[in-house]
């Protein structure tokens, strides 16, 4: 008879225990908000919303051989190139891996100069990726000129056909 009740106490124990430690698990682990699994985007700065969690870990293979690893703080953005990656939060626990994929964007911008520099025009590349450019004066190809994110050169010509270099 007291065999029993200690056999009650005993599993009454057991369970607390174990229902304590599921609690724990559940609140001590990193709560991802940002971005969300399988994101895509062609924005190449990701804004990384993370809680309970002290740093996250990228890199472009899911088993996290050369991971790039960030500190966590409020309103972290991390400026990735395009591509798959792969990431997860760490704390006193781990997140699950989490995919995210930085789409390549194409964007060329012409801008018509004034003064000395009449007939010529500034080509910008407004894209995530470095860009090759044709320029055509009318059907004739009469150069070609490589272009960089954000870069802006000079050209002359009546057309220009850009795509990405590589």
């Amino acid at each position: 008879m007291e065999n029993k009740h200690i056999f009650k106490i005993d599993m009454v124990l057991i369970a607390v225990t174990v229902i304590g430690l599921i609690i724990l698990v559940g609140y001590s682990r990193p709560l991802i908000i940002a971005p969300v699994d399988e994101f895509e985007t062609v924005e190449t700065n990701v804004l990384f919303e993370i809680e309970k969690a002290d740093r996250i870990l990228i890199d472009d293979n899911l088993d996290f051989t050369t991971p790039d690893e960030y500190v966590v703080k409020e309103g972290l953005e991390i400026n990735l190139k395009p591509g798959d990656y792969y990431w997860k939060a760490v704390g006193v626990w781990g997140s699950e891996v989490r995919q995210l994929t930085i789409n390549s964007e194409v964007e060329l911008k012409l801008k018509k100069l004034g003064g000395v520099a009449a007939g010529r025009f500034g080509v910008v590349n407004a894209g995530s990726v470095n860009l090759k450019v044709d320029v055509y004066n009318g059907t004739e190809l009469v150069g070609n000129v490589k272009v960089g994110v954000g870069e802006e050169i000079e050209a002359e010509g009546s057309k220009f056909v850009g795509g990405q270099d590589g």
